[in-house]
């Protein structure tokens, strides 16, 4: 049998090091200077809306009218008018900047000892955070002279909030880019005990990443992006091309530590560790594609960032990789670190010692292993049975101490509904009847069925109208969604019952409600996808079904205690501040789907690594004992550094500041150790003792699928297999 493409791939890099480095470096200094040049482009608030929230949204938009960055500012003193002289100074230090329009009189509070100044930002919405900083200043100003009179100043609204977003979102990913690539180089001096083979996988991950931020801006003139795809398209590209190169690397020199000249250990390693690392990066760019199928923007940006910069590391990983080992030869060793390089003196077979003696107990008692490695994933799954689901607010994402956070909460305290109303969008079919007595009938009815507060704008040239309706307390509790359900489901389908109109109601609580109910819509033909690639690919690869099928359910358990220790730290918040968190009664709604398609496609790699070690084994006549034996402890060393790395990068995205990105980095990390020991480690080897020569069955209605090779030697005709005996337990 021909070779594999890894196989040819590494062979000719080989053969071809200087064009295989140097197409390289000009990939990614082209992919780089390109995309930069064209810049990225962020979808707007409208772009990511669905449902009747989204349509209302469109409304606005193609009418025209274009929504004003507002601004809430609450002047709070301890006596009864005591906050006029403060207010009325503020007012007119904010009217001074020049920044802002519509400046209302000051709106007491019940009991008169707060104020509330309402004003918007000039210009464009989507530019008012980039304008907002003379209003910061001002209002900063006011808070540091009222401070010794008793007088409190809290500020809230679309610009500030957004430019405090901007401003953390850069923070974080340069905390995690100066963390994360820190950490995966110790982990990887510690797992080769040589400076330089430490830095390859480091530097071919990073270039990776550099590439694929390039191509994502030119993708993203196509598809608008999220802020936090950036952040999502690092943590994927440094995890995933780092695991990739340690998988090829760790090969490699076991090839040599047993024996073997450079050219073969090179070529073996191609055709194994480096076939692994491209069904692997298939399996996971495929996945990721599942998200297309959610129906959200959101989702689709991600599945484009992950696709790209896992494809980028994966080709990295099978062409400039093996020019690169070709190239150093035995320099790959130099800047060896006393102390850490003991392993490579010993030899290949002394890899995988810990392992071997940590297994041989799984391999004896397969039944009781594989039910206490089953219950103990369940019992971690089993908070995620009460997952509760929302859009986290701003004052959420920041945490309840972030000035923002505080003000948000103060301000909804005194005016119930303010920072976040709900938003009755009307169109009429005709422009003019918007004008209509039927129609100001309606609409005045709407405004005085949706109670104190409601207030009415009329666009008689787009045949547009719009209601802003203030929702009870923090306009995003139960009270709030049950006063949005009633604006939805009652007040606004009677009064426009018979009229030529169409009438949706938006607002953030809407936005929120709308996204959550198209995720539980798009995650099960997302799941269904996934689920039904991983089984064809494994089948592919693997030609039978036993493999694919518990592939699949392996996954799920790990998932499902992602989710349960997810919920239990950020719902309940049980340990959240052990990570710097703390309790938010909810998890991202955005972060199950997003969790199952990541988890589906990283935990690929480790299972596609460890079994194709395992047939690898078998193919050369062990028994399936000796070759799960075998297999688990040859890769053990490649997929604990691997996991480690992986844990260790998705635990800096833990503790950044923002709460979905602290969710996102403690359930996927807390997945790749389970995956990485648990699953790996016990459930996978005990399984597959049990199940015995059942693993390797290719049915007969599928014997037509091409038999493929996991090791370096051809392939031979398929033939009787014969009878093994069964080592003693």
């Amino acid at each position: 049998m021909r070779p594999n493409l890894a196989a040819r791939l590494g062979v000719w890099s080989a053969h071809h090091r200087k064009t295989a480095i140097l197409g390289w470096l000009l990939f990614v200094v082209l992919a780089t200077t390109i995309g930069g040049a064209s810049g990225m482009v962020t979808a707007s608030d409208d772009e990511m809306g669905v449902g009747d929230s989204g349509r209302a949204a469109e409304i606005l938009d193609d009418a025209g009218v274009e929504e004003p960055a507002g601004e809430l500012v609450m002047v709070s003193s301890r006596t009864a008018d005591g906050w006029r002289d403060a207010a009325g100074d503020l007012s007119k230090a904010l009217t001074a900047t020049g920044d802002i329009r519509e400046m209302q009189p000051p709106l007491p509070s019940e009991d008169r000892k707060d104020a509330l100044l309402r004003f918007e930002m000039k210009g464009a919405s989507d530019e008012a955070a980039d304008r907002v900083q003379p209003v910061l200043d001002a209002v900063q100003k006011a808070e540091e002279e009222g401070a010794g009179k008793g007088i409190s100043v809290y500020q809230f609204g679309d610009a500030s909030s957004e430019k405090q977003l901007s401003d953390l979102l850069s923070d974080d990913l340069t905390k995690a880019e100066f963390t994360a690539v820190p950490l995966a180089l110790g982990i990887l001096l510690v797992a080769f005990g040589a400076v330089v083979a430490a830095l390859l996988p480091v530097g071919l991950a990073l270039t990776a990443c550099v590439a694929a931020f390039g191509l994502l801006s030119l993708a993203s003139h196509q598809l608008h992006l999220f802020e936090t795809t950036y952040s999502v398209m690092f943590l994927m590209g440094l995890a995933v091309g780092v695991d990739y190169c340690l998988f090829y690397l760790r090969r490699e020199r076991d090839e040599r530590a047993a024996g073997h000249d450079a050219e073969t250990a090179l070529r073996i390693a191609a055709a194994t560790s480096g076939r692994a690392v491209l069904v692997s990066g298939l399996t996971v760019m495929v996945a990721m594609a599942g998200m297309f199928l959610s129906g959200l923007l959101l989702f689709k940006g991600f599945a484009v960032a992950t696709i790209l910069v896992v494809l980028v590391a994966m080709l990295g990983s099978v062409t400039v990789l093996p020019a690169l080992l070709s190239a150093l030869g035995d320099r790959i060793n130099a800047g060896r670190i006393p102390f850490l390089n003991r392993k490579n003196k010993k030899g290949a077979h002394a890899a995988g010692g810990i392992a071997g003696k940590l297994l041989r107990p799984v391999l004896a008692k397969p039944k009781f292993f594989a039910v206490g490695a089953a219950v103990l994933l369940l019992a971690l799954a089993a908070p995620a049975l009460g997952m509760k689901t929302e859009q986290l607010g701003l004052e959420k994402q920041f945490g309840s101490d972030a000035p923002l956070s505080v003000s948000f909460r103060e301000i909804t305290k005194e005016f119930p509904g303010g920072p976040a109303p709900a938003k009755i969008v009307v169109k009429a079919d005709k422009a003019d009847d918007i004008r209509s007595d039927e129609m100001r009938d309606a609409l005045t009815k709407v405004v005085r069925d949706a109670g104190e507060g409601a207030e009415l704008t009329v666009h008689k040239k787009a045949g547009v109208a719009e209601i802003d309706v203030p929702l009870p307390g923090d306009g995003s509790g139960a009270e709030a969604k049950k006063a949005l359900g009633e604006l939805k489901d009652d007040v606004v389908p009677a009064a426009f019952d018979g009229l030529d109109a169409q009438a949706y109601v938006g607002g953030d609580l809407a936005d929120s409600v709308d996204f959550g109910d198209q995720l539980s819509k798009g995650i099960v033909p997302v799941f269904a996808f996934i689920a039904a690639v991983t089984f064809l690919l494994m089948l592919f690869s693997f030609r039978s079904v036993v493999i694919a099928v518990t592939s699949i359910a392996l996954n799920l358990l790990s998932v499902g205690a992602a989710y349960g220790v997810m919920t239990a730290v950020f719902q309940h918040g049980w340990g959240a501040e052990l990570i710097g968190s703390e309790q938010v009664g909810a998890i991202e709604n955005w972060m199950p789907l997003f969790v199952l398609v990541v988890l589906f496609g990283l935990s690929m790699d480790y299972h596609v690594f460890v079994v194709s070690r395992i047939s690898e084994a078998r193919d050369r006549g062990l028994d399936n004992r000796t070759a799960i034996r075998e297999g688990i402890t040859r890769t053990a060393g490649a997929v604990t550094g691997a996991a480690v790395i992986m844990v260790a990068v998705f635990a800096v995205f833990g503790t950044l500041s923002m709460q979905d990105m602290q969710q996102m980095g403690v359930g996927l990390g807390v997945a790749v150790l389970l995956d990485a020991t648990v699953v790996r480690m016990v459930l996978l080897p005990s399984l597959m003792t049990l199940l015995g020569e059942r693993n390797w069955r290719t049915p007969r209605g599928l014997a037509w699928l091409p038999r493929v090779s996991h090791g370096e030697g051809p392939v031979v005709p398929e033939q009787p297999a014969p009878r093994r005996v069964p080592s003693a337990t």
